[in-house]
């Protein structure tokens, strides 16, 4: 269960919405071990006009950049998955986008499994009371 929301300066499409989704519920399952099927990603496309780094937008510098969140509950990765998680994300972005500015943020989220969950239930409810 993590939830993914997205902020991308690229052109909206729905090809590459299924792109970006595609990516990270790959990268999600495979190296944070999460399961697809209660894996949320939200999008959120910016013009490179308003995205500004250093004084200058992205359209100024002839850039694209990308700035994720995703929540996970706390203590179900390691430092090493993490890292190669991030690692990855800005790789993958970089082929998908061409030019990455190096200023681009992937944020992992750890969140207490009390404070956190889907379906009107706790994290650590479900890990007390499986259904």
């Amino acid at each position: 269960m993590p939830i993914l929301n997205v902020k991308v300066s690229a052109r909206k499409s729905p090809e590459m919405t299924k792109s970006i989704s595609g990516l990270l519920l790959d990268l999600t399952t495979r190296i944070l071990k999460k399961k697809p099927e209660v894996t949320s990603i939200a999008i959120d496309y910016v013009d490179p006009d308003d995205w500004i780094v250093g004084g200058r937008s992205l359209a100024e510098l002839g850039k694209k950049s990308v700035y994720f969140v995703i929540k996970i509950t706390d203590e179900t990765n390691t430092k090493a998955e993490k890292a190669e998680y991030i690692d990855a994300a800005f790789r993958a972005f970089g082929q998908l986008l061409g030019d990455l500015h190096e200023v681009s943020y992937v944020y992992i989220q750890d969140v207490r499994a009390t404070a956190y969950g889907y379906g009107g239930r706790t994290q650590e409810h479900r890990y007390h009371f499986p259904k």
